[in-house]
């Protein structure tokens, strides 16, 4: 796997990959479950992002493991690992409910019309009939929101602690004036 790039430590790339990719993919998620036809007009780009998204946290931590173990140790950045280490399950319950809000806004009602939404609320016949109930789709959008901020939740936590990590006692109050 990739650790450097560019001479420079290739985590600290990837971080920035992380940072924006899961509240971007949490932001279209939970904006998706709540309106279906968001989810259509996506297509397979919201569960192909979540996969991307899914994707980078491994590529991530496997590049920040290359680089704790040629920094010195600190508890701040044990914290920070510590923290890394428990993104992945977030990513791929984001990764999860991206794919289940594109099925089931692939399953909604093109049009809203009245009628059918009262009958949704009854489960049509059909071995896939649960998924196009209000019900079912008001659990999805709610597991939806939950993931979604937890994942984004975390991702602020890892972020912050490494920032503290790279930057606590690494500069001046005071600005320097250099030669030049």
């Amino acid at each position: 796997m990739l650790t450097k790039f560019n001479g420079l430590p290739a985590h600290v790339l990837f971080v920035h990959f992380v940072v924006v990719l899961v509240p971007l993919t949490a932001l279209l998620a939970v904006a998706c479950a709540v309106r279906p036809s968001w989810a259509r007009r996506l297509g397979l780009a919201l569960p192909v992002l979540g996969l991307v998204t899914l994707g980078m946290v491994p590529v991530t931590t496997h590049a920040g493991e290359w680089l704790e173990s040629r920094v010195g140790d600190s508890p701040l950045l044990r914290k920070h690992t510590e923290l890394g280490d428990g993104l992945l399950p977030w990513a791929t319950g984001l990764f999860l409910v991206t794919a289940l809000v594109w099925w089931l806004g692939r399953r909604a009602p093109q049009e809203p019309d009245p009628a059918a939404a009262s009958a949704s609320a009854a489960p049509a016949s059909g071995s896939l009939a649960f998924a196009s109930t209000t019900w079912f789709r008001v659990i999805a959008a709610v597991v939806t929101v939950v993931i979604a901020v937890g994942a984004v939740v975390d991702v602020y936590r890892i972020g912050d602690s490494g920032a503290k990590a790279a930057w606590t006692g690494g500069f001046s109050s005071s600005p320097q004036h250099h030669k030049g």
